[in-house]
């Protein structure tokens, strides 16, 4: 199933417990309907001291969100936006904001 949202896009949680805060999306699973937004979401995991991390102790790490929760950052009116897929040259197709027509740039 497509979503709208991809890698390296400004979102804001529009749901839940996050709801306001902003980010960068850092990893989409298409087939569960999930993004990872940085600094959202996040959980204490309890680690072991390893060769790696000798120490151990309490790391924070992102969880996933469900995608629904998630609406792109309109970089002109810079407020959450619904998207729209518009055909350029030669088959082409790019997102573009409903309300201002300005074009999401892919990363």
């Amino acid at each position: 199933m497509a979503m709208g949202i991809r890698k390296n896009d400004n979102v804001e949680v529009i749901s839940g417990k996050e709801k306001g805060r902003r980010g960068r999306v850092l990893k989409v699973l298409p087939k569960t309907q999930r993004v990872m937004v940085e600094n959202v979401n996040l959980a204490k995991k309890h680690t072991r001291p390893t060769q790696e991390n000798p120490q151990g102790g309490i790391v924070k790490k992102e969880l996933t969100l469900d995608a629904s929760n998630v609406m792109l950052v309109c970089n002109k009116c810079d407020e959450p936006k619904r998207i729209a897929h518009k055909v350029i040259s030669a088959g082409n197709k790019v997102r573009v904001c409903r309300e201002c027509g300005e074009m999401f740039e892919t990363k």
